[in-house]
């Protein structure tokens, strides 16, 4: 259902954002509706760091947990996201990274489909505006960490 896409260019090398976006422990202290996420397994396979994690999601009464298989290519530079359980019925979702002088441009595409009908329909209204917020949350962390000056 929802499908959307961002970039932001960033100040900061492309390894530096990449372990940024890997580091999800610790999305709860700086993404937004981020409440809580938790590493099960990660493991080095050739050129692909594979991790299964939990995150959970909400703002007020309504929270949920899903968990994904996330796979990180070190030859391509790319991290794809997919659901394996929780709310969603799916999810796929990619980064990509792109270094440019002293900056990395970051597209972050995503799709997914909640099992529930009402809540697709109410994110589908609020969805880019929720990505946006998302993004700005990296972009922040990001200067935070790495800005020079």
């Amino acid at each position: 259902m929802p499908k959307a896409s961002v970039k932001r260019l960033i100040e900061c090398s492309k390894e530096q954002l990449i372990n940024l976006v890997l580091d999800i422990e610790n999305y709860p202290t700086f993404i937004p509706y981020c409440l809580d996420a938790k590493i099960y397994e990660k493991k080095e396979k050739r050129n692909l760091i594979l991790t299964i994690a939990d995150l959970t999601i909400g703002k007020g009464p309504f929270k949920a947990t899903y968990k994904s298989e996330v796979i990180f290519n070190k030859d391509t530079d790319i991290i794809q996201v997919t659901n394996i359980e929780g709310p969603l019925r799916y999810l796929e979702n990619k980064w990509f990274f792109l270094e440019k002088d002293n900056f990395t441009e970051i597209s972050f595409d995503i799709d997914f489909e909640i099992e529930n009908r009402f809540l697709n329909i109410v994110m589908n209204k609020s969805f880019q505006y929720g990505l946006n917020k998302i993004a700005d949350s990296f972009q922040k962390r990001a200067n935070d960490l790495f800005k020079s000056g």
